[in-house]
C-alpha cells in the first residue's frame, strides 16, 4: 500500500513539475519545480538543456540564461548520465528521503533514451544512489563563466480557470481567451511584455469570471 501511495505521489508531482516540451536537438534535460510560494510549477522553464552542438541552457523560476560549452565539457556531463544505466533500479520511482516536494526529472536522449524520476533532497541520498544525486544537484546549480541572460523569443500561454488570491487583471493578448482555454498558444515576446512569466501566474478577469494566466519561456527550437 505504501509503496502504491508513493508511486502515485511521484507520479502526480512528476507532472506538475514536467512543464518542457520538445527542444530541438535536445540531448540532456533536468526539470524540477521552482519551489517559490504561489508559483506554477508546470509554466518554469527547464531547470538545464544540452544541446547537441554544446549550446546549454539554464533556468531559474522565469529567467533563462545561454552559454555554451567546450566539447570536452560537454561529453563528461553526457558521460556521468549514460553511467547512470548502470544503477540498480534506475528505471523506478526513486526517492532520496527529506522533503517529498522536491521533484526531479532528468532525461537523457542521446543513444538509448533514459528518464529518471526521483523525489526528495540530493544531499540526503544513501550511497547507492549518490551518482544519481550528484549529478542532479549539479545540473540544478551549474555555471559557467559563459552564461548570459538569454529573452526568449516566445512564450507558451496557458489558462485555466481558477482564483487567485488578490486583485485581477484584464486580458490583452490579441485572441479571445476561450481560444487560449482550449490548449497552450505560443505568442511572441512583444505580446507578454508587462506579464509576469515563468512559474509566475498572473490573475485575470474577463467579465465576472476569473483566470490563471502563465507564460513559459520557450527555448529556441522548442514547442509546447
Amino acid at each position: 500500500m505504501r509503496r502504491a501511495l508513493a508511486a502515485a505521489l511521484l507520479a502526480t508531482a512528476a507532472a506538475a513539475a514536467s512543464g518542457a516540451g520538445e527542444i530541438a536537438g535536445a540531448v540532456l534535460v533536468l526539470e524540477t519545480a521552482p519551489g517559490a510560494p504561489g508559483s506554477d510549477p508546470s509554466a518554469a522553464p527547464p531547470r538545464f538543456v544540452l544541446l547537441k552542438d554544446g549550446q546549454v541552457f539554464v533556468g531559474g523560476s522565469s529567467h533563462v540564461e545561454a552559454g555554451r560549452l567546450e566539447k570536452n565539457e560537454a561529453q563528461a556531463l553526457l558521460k556521468r548520465a549514460a553511467a547512470l544505466r548502470r544503477v540498480p533500479g534506475i528505471g523506478s520511482a526513486i526517492s532520496f528521503g527529506g522533503r517529498g516536494d522536491l521533484v526531479w526529472r532528468l532525461r537523457l536522449l542521446e543513444g538509448e533514451p533514459l528518464e529518471v524520476q526521483a523525489t526528495g533532497e540530493p544531499a540526503l541520498a544513501p550511497a547507492a544512489l549518490a551518482p544519481i544525486a550528484t549529478l542532479l544537484a549539479d545540473l540544478a546549480g551549474f555555471h559557467h563563466p559563459s552564461l548570459r541572460p538569454h529573452a526568449p523569443s516566445s512564450y507558451a500561454l496557458a489558462v485555466r480557470e481558477a482564483r487567485l488570491a488578490g486583485g485581477c487583471r484584464a486580458w490583452s493578448f490579441p485572441f479571445p481567451i476561450a481560444e487560449a482555454l482550449a490548449g497552450p498558444r505560443v505568442v511572441p515576446a512583444v505580446d507578454a511584455a508587462g506579464w509576469p512569466t515563468g512559474a509566475m501566474p498572473a490573475s485575470v478577469c474577463v467579465d465576472d469570471r476569473r483566470y490563471v494566466v502563465t507564460l513559459r519561456p520557450l527555448l529556441p527550437g522548442e514547442t509546447p
